[in-house]
C-alpha cells in the first residue's frame, strides 16, 4: 500500500512538472526579439489590444518586418520603423509615408500607458483621422525622460489645454449645426464667447486632469511620454533591452530625424 502511494505521488509530481514546463514555454511563446547592430530588445504583446497584437504578429511571421529601417529617431522621445518604404531606402528620402493598405481601430487601454520601453502604434494626425487609427505597420519604441515636479505640471497643463480647445471646439460646431438645421446666422463672436464659457463649466464641475499616481511614480523614476496617453494606441512593451533603445536614439540624424547610419530590424517569435 505504501508503494502504491509513493508511485501515485509520484506520478502526480510529473504531471506537476510537465504542467509548469508547458505553461513556461507558453510564456515564452509570447516573447519576441527586435534584433539590431546595437542590440536586441525582447518584448511581449498585450492580451489587452487584440487587434493590434494579432496584426503584429501576422506581419512577424509574414517577415515584413526583416531589414526595415528605423527611419525616424528622436533622443528623448522615441525610436519609429515599420515602414515598408524604408527598406533599401536611398540616403536623403523622405520615409514614413509607407505601410499596408489598412488601419487599424484604436485601443486605447487606461492600464497601458507610455512608460520607457512601451510599444506603440504610429498613425496620421488628428486632423485626417479623428478616430486616432493605427498605422498598420508603422510603430514606436518610447525612449522619453524622467519626469520631476516642474515637467509633470507642464505635461499636466498641455494636456488640460488640449482638453479646452478640443470642447471648444466641440460647442462651436454643436451651435454651426443648430444654426444650420434652424435657418439661423452663424456668428462666431457669439459662438465663440458661449463655447469657451461652456468648455470651461464642464472643465469645472470635472476637475482638471492630473496624471494618475500609479503611472507618476513610473514617469518619475523610469521615465516615459505622459503626453501620449490616450493618444497613441500601446500594445507592448519591451522587458529586455531598454538600453539598447537609448544607444539607437543618441546616433546622428538628418533634418527629418533619419539616422545617417541605417538601422535595420529583423523581428522574430522567440
Amino acid at each position: 500500500m505504501k508503494k502504491i502511494t509513493l508511485l501515485f505521488i509520484a506520478f502526480s509530481l510529473l504531471i506537476f512538472s510537465c504542467q509548469v514546463d508547458e505553461s513556461k514555454k507558453k510564456k515564452e511563446d509570447q516573447l519576441y526579439k527586435i534584433e539590431t547592430d546595437y542590440g536586441d530588445m525582447v518584448f511581449k504583446l498585450y492580451d489587452a489590444t487584440p487587434l493590434h497584437k494579432e496584426n503584429f504578429i501576422k506581419l512577424i511571421e509574414q517577415g515584413y518586418f526583416n531589414d526595415l529601417l528605423f527611419h525616424r529617431v528622436i533622443d528623448g522621445f522615441m525610436i519609429q520603423g515599420g515602414d515598408p518604404n524604408s527598406q533599401n531606402a536611398e540616403a536623403g528620402i523622405a520615409l514614413g509615408n509607407g505601410g499596408p493598405d489598412y488601419t487599424i481601430p484604436a485601443e486605447f487601454v487606461d492600464s497601458l500607458f507610455h512608460r520607457k520601453g512601451a510599444i506603440a502604434a504610429a498613425r496620421q494626425g488628428d486632423n485626417t483621422n479623428p478616430e486616432m487609427r493605427s498605422s498598420g505597420s508603422q510603430f514606436y519604441i518610447v525612449q522619453g525622460f524622467v519626469y520631476d515636479d516642474e515637467a509633470v505640471k507642464k505635461v499636466e497643463d498641455r494636456i488640460n489645454s488640449s482638453i479646452h480647445n478640443n470642447l471648444v471646439t466641440k460647442y462651436i460646431e454643436e451651435n454651426k449645426n443648430e444654426a444650420f438645421n434652424t435657418g439661423g446666422t452663424i456668428d462666431y463672436e457669439i459662438f465663440v464667447p458661449n463655447a469657451r464659457k461652456k468648455a470651461e463649466e464642464e472643465i469645472k464641475s470635472q476637475g482638471l486632469y492630473k496624471i494618475p499616481e500609479n503611472k507618476l511614480s513610473v514617469y518619475r523614476t523610469i521615465g516615459g511620454t505622459p503626453h501620449l496617453d490616450n493618444a497613441y494606441t500601446v500594445f507592448g512593451e519591451i522587458v529586455e533591452g531598454l538600453e539598447v533603445i537609448d544607444k539607437i536614439a543618441a546616433v546622428e540624424n538628418d533634418e527629418r530625424n533619419r539616422p545617417l547610419k541605417d538601422i535595420k530590424m529583423k523581428i522574430k517569435k522567440l
